[in-house]
Order: C-alpha cells, then sequence, then structure tokens
C-alpha cells in the first residue's frame, strides 16, 4: 500500500511535498516524494488529500483508570485534599468499572492520534482482561503506604502484555524499598517526583498538609527533612536511564546542580494541561533541556484534565514556551517518548519502523508544525501496524 498525501512530515527530517509512505505488513518500506516512492513500489495508492501524514503520537504519562471521574474532582485548596477527594471516588468503583474506565480511555486516546501511550494503572491484574486498540506500555502503579506491595504479582499480571515496566508511584507514597525492588525486576520504570509545592515542603521541611496527611494514615516520616523530592529520586535511582519521570514541577537550585552531575539522565515528562490545573509552580524546561534531559508530554488522567489530546497538551505548551518552535514541541510527542520508551521502531516515518501513522489538514509546506499543533479535534486518518483505522475518511 502506498499513501499519498499533501505534507509528509516524517521527523526525520524536513517536511516532504507530495510525499508518500509505502507500507508492507506492518512496516514502513520507503518514505519521500509520491512519484519516486510510486516509481519503486506497487500496490494500491490511497490517496489522503490535503492532508499532513506524521508519525502517530506518543503519550508519555496518562492514568487511563481515572477516565470516569472527568469532571468529578473540583479544584482542592491543597495537593493532600486532592489526593482524599479522588481517593473517596476510588472507593466507590469496582473493578467492572475500571476496565469501563480504561476502555473508554482507550478509545478517546486514540481517536485524538495517539497511537502509542504509557498508561500507569493501579490494576495490574486487570492487564490481561484488556485489548487495547492502540500500542501500549502498561506500567504497574505500586504504593506501600499502608502495607508491603506485591512486586510479584504485578509483574505476573503484566507480562501477559507485549510491553510493561512498574511506576512506584513517588517518594512520597513508595519506599527505597520498594523503588529498589522495582529496579531490581524492570527493564523500564516510570515515577512521580516533585510534583507539587507540598511534595517539597515534606520532605525538605518535614511540615505541610501533605506531611500531616501521610503522618495520619501511618506512614513513617523519618525520611522527612533536609532534602529535597529530587534529591530523594536521585538517592533511591541506582540506574537513572531506566526512569520515566513525570512533573518535575518543584526544583531549587541544589536540586539543578546535582542533575548536572547525574551522567545518566532520566527522561522527564510534563503535562502541561494537568500542571495548569494544580497551578504548580513554572516549569523549568529551558534549564532541563540544557542539562540534557529528554523532555516528553504527556496528558495525565482525567481526574486532572478536560480529555487525551495531545494535540492540546502542545497548545497548552506552546502557550508557556513562546520560543520554542513548533518542529520542537512535535518531537516531544513523537521523537521523545519513543526514545524514554528505548523503541527505536517508533516516533519518525522511515524504512524500516512500524506503520504508526496519522493525518491532519494541511494547506501548506511552510506552516506543516503550525497546522499540526493547532489541529481540534478528532483524527480521522490513523493507522496503527499498517492498518487504516475504522475512523479513516
Amino acid at each position: 500500500m502506498i499513501l499519498r498525501t499533501r505534507v509528509l512530515v516524517t521527523m526525520d527530517g524536513p517536511p516532504i511535498e507530495n510525499g508518500a509512505v509505502a507500507i508492507s505488513g506492518e512496516q514502513i518500506v520507503g518514505a519521500g516524494r509520491f512519484k519516486d516512492i510510486r516509481a519503486r513500489n506497487s500496490g494500491e495508492v490511497v490517496d489522503l488529500g490535503e492532508r499532513a501524514l506524521l508519525p502517530g503520537l506518543i503519550n508519555a504519562h496518562c492514568h487511563l483508570d481515572y477516565t470516569c471521574l472527568r469532571g468529578k474532582i473540583p479544584r482542592q485548596k491543597s495537593f493532600a485534599d486532592w489526593i482524599r477527594a479522588i481517593n473517596a471516588e476510588k472507593a466507590q468503583l469496582a473493578p467492572a468499572d475500571y476496565v469501563a474506565s480504561i476502555k473508554e480511555g482507550f478509545a478517546e486516546a486514540k481517536a485524538f492520534g495517539t497511537t502509542t501511550i504509557v498508561n500507569l494503572t493501579n490494576f495490574p491484574e486487570l492487564v490481561p482482561r484488556i485489548r487495547p486498540p492502540i500500542r501500549t506500555h502498561w506500567f504497574g502503579e505500586l504504593i506501600d503506604v499502608r502495607g508491603n506491595a506485591d512486586v510479584d504479582l504485578a509483574v505476573k499480571s503484566l507480562r501477559s502484555a507485549e510491553h510493561w515496566g512498574l511506576a512506584p508511584h513517588a517518594p512520597f507514597t513508595a519506599s527505597a524499598e520498594l523503588y529498589g525492588r522495582c529496579e531490581q525486576v524492570a527493564s523500564l520504570l516510570t515515577t512521580h517526583v516533585a510534583e507539587s509545592r507540598e511534595e517539597m515542603s515534606m520532605f525538605r521541611d518535614a511540615s505541610g498538609p501533605l506531611y500531616d496527611f501521610l503522618k495520619e494514615v501511618g506512614r513513617e516520616m523519618g525520611d522527612c527533612g533536609g532534602k529535597t523530592p529530587v534529591a530523594e529520586f536521585v538517592r533511591r535511582a541506582v540506574c537513572p536511564d531506566k526512569w520515566i519521570v513525570a512533573h518535575l514541577n518543584e526544583i531549587s537550585g541544589d536540586d539543578f546542580r546535582l542533575l548536572e552531575r547525574i551522567e545518566s539522565k532520566f527522561s522527564i515528562v510534563h503535562c502541561p494541561r494537568s500542571h495548569s490545573q494544580f497551578g504548580h509552580s513554572p516549569f523549568q524546561f529551558d534549564r532541563l533541556r540544557e542539562l540534557g534531559f529528554n523532555i516528553c508530554l504527556g496528558t495525565d488522567s482525567l481526574a486532572s484534565n478536560d480529555d487525551l489530546s495531545l494535540f492540546a497538551e502542545m497548545r497548552a505548551f506552546q502557550s508557556q514556551f513562546l520560543r520554542v518552535s513548533p518542529e520542537e514541541i512535535l518531537q516531544m510527542v513523537t521523537v521523545n517518548p519513543a526514545r524514554a520508551l528505548q523503541q527505536d521502531s517508533m516516533g519518525q516515518i522511515r524504512a524500516g519502523l512500524v506503520a504508526d501513522l496519522i493525518g491532519v489538514p494541511c494547506a501548506k509546506l511552510t506552516t506543516a508544525y503550525d497546522e499540526i499543533i493547532a489541529f481540534h479535534g478528532r483524527v480521522e486518518s490513523i493507522l496503527i501496524d499498517g492498518c487504516l483505522s475504522e475512523h479513516t475518511a
């Protein structure tokens, strides 16, 4: 099959006017100008018309468990209060509710052009019951505040998936021992670090609403006082390059000096709209990029966001970082998350890579990146593993 398009955005070179991609089975076998691809390849030609064809988007941080909580948790006075509110909602849900929530989330993410997703789930035992419609990297989220987390049981369930990892939730909810155990058994890990001011107060000052809340529920607080969440994570992470770290919203000057000394860098996921919903401190994109960190975008969950559109996340990021080029922003939902997932078979369009592609309206070669980021609505042209989606127009 050959896909012809107005503009081909490969993320592996400049956009190509009147471009085409040749596909055989699940793989791309050629990409370039239509006349060249047509001369070298046989097969049916599908004309996508006035569209930009680009790699499928990769959501580097999401909690599909909570799709069903959209609009149910109002703004809270503190991050600790938000945790209380989400726990109250979760207490009313049964396993069947979570399965339905995850399936609904998959459908929405795909409709917005996501073809690969990093999904953190509190219920790895549900993974064998779900057949995702998009490429999924499952991460079992683990917490041991109130007791031991069964890492072995989580791994047993997750191994039914093609791609899996572990996610000790955060330094304030997962012990150093749990971080160490997860790092021993998983080749890829993710976690939340330095998300809120209250997390900073907890570790640095041994005080604040989050400190008080966790002390009330029985957490051992001996690791609090005189350090930052970033410093605590770095102390725990033996192999930083195995980690995808979400948020990093609250960073001190000492943290930057510490991060500068790290030779093996972890990847970072910023969730712009969730970040805005909570009113966190400004994300330090420029300084983190200068230090060589691989920065991606994610949607977080619908407990703190309106939808699962990465296009909306790109626009939200762009509104805060006007000097960052549209091409670099698009890299944060294609090339960069592929690197974070240690997947060199996706994130670009070139021979040998998987045929995960999407098409969105585009009128001009010179404004292709701008038009892509400005796109609203649901994506009509989607291919996953070389198969045209039922949404394709």
